[in-house]
């Protein structure tokens, strides 16, 4: 289901699922958002993200990304309330299982990845802490912009790596415990949300190829992991669930 990028007036003044993204880089939690709705065929207009465009900044609530409006209801910026959004909008296919303990242990691994000082989060704060300290991580005009507004804490600095490394570890052996059972996916024997923000979130320690994820050098660069740590923390089974999860369930190449 190709993307429909609207401009920031024709989305607002447009009934239905606006999804405002941040533009030219995989986002994961942009990119998670968008495979949630392609897998539920939910059609939706696409909004690049203009923290200049204070109407915008306004509309939306917030100078991130993604962020849901469905019609005229509050905004919605969350993770998990884009995904309860999703599965009250088209119920099936459902990314949360119907058990309760598996539904439990989709929130809670997707907070794992998602939430705050999750996967996703202490990596970007350990690409801020190596940019500043003038390694490999952000350009640093882009990693004191992302320092101010995500909590990075020079004194923390040397404990990003390590909470991203046993996080992957513990994805790891998650997927390792579900192969051995039988199953390719994180929880149950389906396709859940988690799959979904896990190949995602790879795009912090390897981006797609730039045939499939076309995005500047220099943020390619910033996104790949080279510490040595990182890169022993990233088991192949990782980015071969990720190959997987994008050749079966999602679109490629990457609309950015």
């Amino acid at each position: 289901m190709p993307i429909e990028f609207v401009d920031f007036e024709s989305a607002r003044n447009r009934d239905g699922l606006r999804l405002v993204v941040v533009p030219g880089v995989p986002s994961p939690w942009g990119e998670a958002a968008k495979g949630i709705l392609h897998v539920k065929r939910i059609p939706y207009a696409a909004v690049r993200l203009d923290v200049s465009n204070a109407e915008l900044v306004a509309w939306a609530g917030e100078a991130s990304g993604p962020v849901a409006i469905y019609g005229d209801e509050p905004p919605r910026g969350g993770w998990a309330e884009i995904l309860l959004l999703a599965e009250h909008l088209a119920p099936e296919p459902a990314l949360l299982p119907r058990d309760p303990a598996e539904r439990a242990l989709v929130f809670g691994l997707g907070h794992e990845i998602c939430g705050e000082m999750g996967l996703g989060w202490a990596r970007r704060l350990a690409g801020v802490h190596a940019g500043l300290e003038g390694g490999p991580g952000f350009p640093k005009p882009v990693a004191q912009y992302l320092a101010d507004k995500y909590g990075y804490r020079e004194s923390e600095g040397p404990r990003y790596t390590p909470r991203v490394c046993s996080l992957l570890e513990m994805l790891t052996a998650r997927l390792h415990a579900q192969a051995a059972a039988g199953s390719g996916f994180y929880v149950g024997n389906a396709l859940t949300a988690v799959d979904l923000y896990s190949a995602a979130f790879m795009a912090l320690f390897r981006p797609l190829p730039p045939a499939q994820c076309p995005m500047p050098d220099a943020m390619r660069e910033a996104f790949t992991a080279s510490d040595d740590a990182t890169l022993k923390a990233l088991d192949p089974v990782l980015l071969d669930h990720r190959d997987r999860i994008y050749a079966e369930f999602l679109e490629l190449p990457l609309s950015l």
